[in-house]
C-alpha cells in the first residue's frame, strides 16, 4: 500500500517509534508488527474502529499511541471504567460550574437578559475524546475547554487519533450507546445550535477501541468494527525471539541477560494454569528493574533473581 500525505503506515522490517515517556523523560521505542501495520491500515482505508483484543499487557495502548507518532497525528486517550457513560465520550455538561455562576448571578443581581447569555447551556458543554477527534477546532472554541497535551509533538492538522481504553469496563449500553456517533461520525450536544461532525476536507478521525475481553461486547458494535487480536507466540522458540527484539529496544542491557529474562518468563508462564499470566509488560519491567539498578552491589543475574519473584510470579501472591 502507497502512503499518502501520512493516509497510512508504511511497513518496513523493524519499524520503529519513539514515544516519550513524559515521567522520567526518557523515550520508549514501539517496534511495529506487519500484521499490526496491515490491520490499522485496513481501518484507515474503512474508515472504521481498529479494536484490539488481547491479554493485558501485550501492548494495545502503545499500539494506539505509536500509531498516531506514525502517521503524525495528535493522540488522545480514555480510559473507562465501570462509571463511564456513552455520552462522557462525547460531551460533558458541566452542571457544578452553571450553579456556581447562576450564585454568582444571584448575588450580583443580574438582569434577565444578563443571566440567559451568561446561563445558556452552551457555555457549559465540554468536549469529550470524540469531540477532540472529529472537530478540533469547534471543541477548542468551547468555554472552558482544555486541549489535549501532545507529549510526541504531532499537531491535529493531520488528524487526531483516539484511543477509548478498556471499554469492556464499562456496562454494555457504552458501546452500544456509540453506533450512531461511530456510524454517522456526527452527533449533537444538547443546547448546540449544530451537531459535531467532521469538518469539510478535514481528515477523519482514527478510532482505537481496547478491551480485555472482561464483557463480551455486544455483536452489533464489533460488526462495525476492524478487529485485531495482539497476542504472544505459543511457539517457545518464536516467543523467546520475539521477548528478547522488544527488549532490545527498550533496553540497553546486553543480550545475554535479555535472553535470560526472556527464559524466566516462559518458564513461569507454562507455571500458571490461568489468566493472569506474565506476558510482554512484565518481561519489560523485569528488564527496567534491572537496569535502573545495575552498577551497584548486585550484578544484573543476581537481579533478575531478586525481582523476579515479584513479577513474573505475582499471580502466586494474590
Amino acid at each position: 500500500m502507497t502512503q499518502k500525505n501520512n493516509t497510512y503506515i508504511k511497513f518496513t522490517p523493524n519499524l520503529k517509534v519513539p514515544l516519550q515517556l513524559n515521567a522520567c523523560q526518557k523515550t520508549i521505542i514501539h517496534l511495529f508488527e506487519e500484521k499490526h501495520v496491515n490491520a490499522i491500515n485496513t481501518a484507515l482505508a474503512c474508515r472504521r474502529p481498529l479494536l484490539l483484543t488481547g491479554e493485558p499487557g501485550i501492548g494495545k495502548t502503545q499500539l494506539a499511541r505509536a500509531a498516531a507518532v506514525a502517521l503524525q497525528r495528535a493522540f488522545i486517550r480514555h480510559t473507562v471504567d465501570a462509571k463511564t457513560e456513552a455520552r462522557d465520550l462525547l460531551w460533558h455538561f458541566d452542571a457544578v460550574a452553571r450553579l456556581a455562576k447562576a450564585q454568582l448571578a444571584q448575588n450580583l443581581k443580574w438582569d434577565k437578559e444578563a443571566c440567559d447569555l451568561q446561563l445558556a447551556p452552551k457555555n457549559f458543554i465540554r468536549p469529550g475524546p470524540l469531540w477532540w477527534g472529529m472537530n478540533w477546532g469547534m471543541a477548542k472554541k468551547q468555554q472552558q475547554a482544555q486541549e489535549p497535551s501532545q507529549p510526541d509533538g504531532q499537531h491535529p492538522d493531520n488528524g487526531v487519533v483516539v484511543l477509548i481504553d478498556e471499554i469492556d469496563k464499562a456496562e454494555i449500553d457504552v458501546p452500544n450507546g456509540l453506533l450512531e456517533a461511530l456510524g454517522e461520525s456526527s452527533f449533537h450536544p444538547f443546547g448546540l445550535p449544530e451537531p459535531i461532525r467532521v469538518g469539510e476536507g478535514a481528515v477523519p478521525p482514527f478510532i482505537v477501541i481496547t478491551t480485555n475481553r472482561e464483557r463480551t461486547l455486544p455483536a452489533a458494535f464489533v460488526r462495525r468494527c476492524v478487529v485485531l487480536r495482539m497476542e504472544l507466540p505459543e511457539e517457545e522458540d518464536a516467543l523467546l525471539t520475539l521477548l528478547v527484539q522488544r527488549g532490545s529496544a527498550h533496553s540497553s542491557l546486553p543480550e545475554d541477560i535479555l535472553q535470560k529474562a526472556a527464559e524466566m518468563l516462559l518458564e513461569d508462564r507454562k507455571a500458571v494454569n490461568k489468566p493472569p499470566r506474565p506476558g510482554q509488560a512484565e518481561y519489560l519491567d523485569l528488564l527496567r528493574a534491572v537496569e535502573e539498578q545495575a552498577g551497584g552491589e548486585f550484578s544484573p543475574d543476581q537481579l533478575l533473581d531478586m525481582a523476579r519473584p515479584y513479577l513474573l510470579q505475582k499471580s502466586r501472591l494474590v
